[in-house]
């Protein structure tokens, strides 16, 4: 008997998403995963995933945002086979498919930050976030992970400046290589924080939300995010977020 392959799955909505809701927008939540594994990831979403969606969840009510966590088929990156990105571009047309021609946010943690940045291709997607995005070393490929695919999307990358595995050095030089085809790219800095940018989780999540909420329905950025924006390199890649971000924020 010959066993099927494993296909992506997207979890049930948060937000907008359910029959009779009109869904003016998707938030497309990508995990992080290993280097290599082909093995299924856990059906249960991961606890840091969760927290976001829900954090988005709140700043969509009433705009129509359905948030969605994909579930990858296998859990690692696997060299040139990327397998995130082509879930996150199956999940792209899957949106596409539910609900129409709605704007897509990809945001991606660890490996899945990656697979967001490359699935930006998609020409459905208008904005991608990246926290804590796990890049190959520079010395381990022949060319560096493109860039050209974020032309025309609004794209904010997140690093804790003490993160161990994955380094911020790597995503800074890649959101210095986009900034020259795209000016819409900004870089924040956590400083003290790791990989899993618990000490300033509340900030992270409110920045997220503010770049969501704003990406896909005009809304007004906070200020910093505004400025990051707008500033020419290094500054705007290099905006420390600051303790406190979000806890006036209206959403």
């Amino acid at each position: 008997m010959r066993l099927q392959s494993p296909t992506p799955q997207l979890g049930g909505p948060l937000g907008a998403g359910r029959p009779g809701d009109t869904v003016n927008g998707v938030a497309l939540l990508l995990p992080g995963g290993r280097p290599s594994g082909t093995r299924r990831p856990p059906a249960r979403t991961p606890a840091a995933q969760r927290r976001l969606a829900r954090r988005l969840e709140r700043a969509g009510a009433g705009e129509g945002l359905a948030t969605h966590v994909l579930r990858y088929r296998h859990r690692g990156w696997n060299g040139s086979a990327a397998h995130p990105v082509h879930d996150a571009l199956w999940a792209a047309d899957e949106v596409v498919r539910r609900y129409g021609d709605v704007p897509v946010c990809l945001v991606g943690t660890d490996l899945g930050g990656r697979a967001a940045l490359r699935a930006a291709e998609h020409p459905a997607v208008t904005c991608v976030v990246a926290l804590a995005p796990w890049l190959p070393e520079p010395e381990a490929v022949l060319d560096p992970d493109p860039v050209r695919q974020l032309k025309g999307r609004r794209v904010l990358l997140v690093h804790g400046t003490d993160d161990e595995r994955t380094d911020p050095d790597l995503s800074y030089r890649l959101a210095e290589r986009a900034k020259k085809v795209n000016r819409d790219v900004c870089r924040f800095e956590v400083h003290s924080d790791g990989h899993g940018l618990q000490q300033h989780r509340s900030e992270v999540l409110a920045l997220t939300a503010d770049f969501v909420r704003g990406s896909l329905f005009g809304h007004p950025y906070a200020r910093p995010l505004a400025d990051a924006l707008a500033a020419p390199p290094p500054l705007g890649l290099r905006m420390p977020l600051a303790c406190g971000f979000g806890t006036t924020l209206g959403h």
